[in-house]
């Protein structure tokens, strides 16, 4: 799925036509290359493809005092279209993102669970941060922001609560692993305590 084609698509869509700085300014103002995995950058290169793509089309070109010449996107009725498939995809997807931590714990070979526990430390140290600069961030910027965008915010800060959670259950876990390799012979994991939530 093209998120980047989603996000500028959406940004058109709800706020009529605009020049790509704009686009990007309206992205970065939800951080939505922290936590989206669209890459802001790209967005004025994803503009010439949607317009080779007859998804927008220029509207005009302006220039403000001495800044360069800026081309004007708006929409076209084949953008809003792309526009309802890719939200629709979008909101069906059940996968957040790649799963590298997984990747890394099944295929990181040979090691000492003590190592492991020590870098999983790590990692809840940097979603702690993390988590505080979301809702910090969330704070900072209730007054202005749509209800939902107020959504996703929070959306994101239970999502990295969860990951907080699944932290202190790998560690006491981990803890009482043994070294094995993946094609080793494994013992079965230990039942972990139902918690309430």
């Amino acid at each position: 799925m093209n998120l980047n084609r989603l996000v500028a698509l959406g940004i058109l869509s709800s706020e009529g036509p605009l020049h790509g700085h704009a686009i990007r300014r309206r992205a970065e103002k939800v951080s939505v290359e922290r936590w989206g995995g669209v890459s802001v950058g790209a967005l004025h290169r994803e503009l010439h493809l949607m317009e080779r793509d007859g998804l927008i089309a220029v509207v005009r070109c302006e220039q403000a005092g001495k800044r360069p010449l800026r081309t004007v996107y708006g929409i076209t009725a084949e953008g809003e279209r792309e526009l309802a498939i890719l939200r629709e995809s979008a909101l069906r997807d059940l996968r957040s993102q790649p799963d590298p931590v997984g990747v890394g714990l099944l295929f990181g070979g040979r090691v000492d669970p003590r190592e492991t526990s020590e870098l999983l430390r790590l990692r809840e140290r940097r979603i702690r941060a993390e988590l505080e600069q979301v809702t910090s961030e969330r704070t900072r910027l209730a007054g202005t922001l749509s209800a939902t965008a107020l959504a996703v915010f929070r959306r994101q800060e239970l999502l990295l609560a969860a990951e907080l959670g699944w932290h202190e259950e790998a560690v006491v876990l981990l803890g009482r692993a043994t070294p094995v390799a993946l094609t080793g012979s494994q013992t079965p994991a230990p039942e972990v305590p139902n918690q309430e939530v």
